[in-house]
């Protein structure tokens, strides 16, 4: 499976990742091993999506990321 996960960071902003390991990357993240979040610690799990293709799992992190990904986020009250 590949997952695609959204964490909510100190700064109060989110981040949006893919992984086909979702235990082991959230490990790495709240122990500031991701670059793109260890300045932003602590990180908490706010939502997961899996998938079972990878293409389909990081089309969607890529769609995530847009403006009408976010949009969608906010919509739904995933994210603030």
């Amino acid at each position: 499976m590949y997952y695609v996960y959204i964490l909510s960071c100190f700064d109060g902003k989110p981040y949006t990742g893919c992984t086909d390991n979702l235990k082991d990357r959230i490990n790495r993240h709240e122990k500031g091993n991701v670059p793109a979040t260890k300045d932003r610690l602590p990180v908490k799990l706010v939502s997961y999506f899996a998938f079972s293709n990878k293409y389909t799992a990081f089309n969607f992190e890529k769609y995530l990321k847009s403006g009408s990904g976010r949009a969608f986020l906010k919509k739904h009250g995933i994210i603030g």
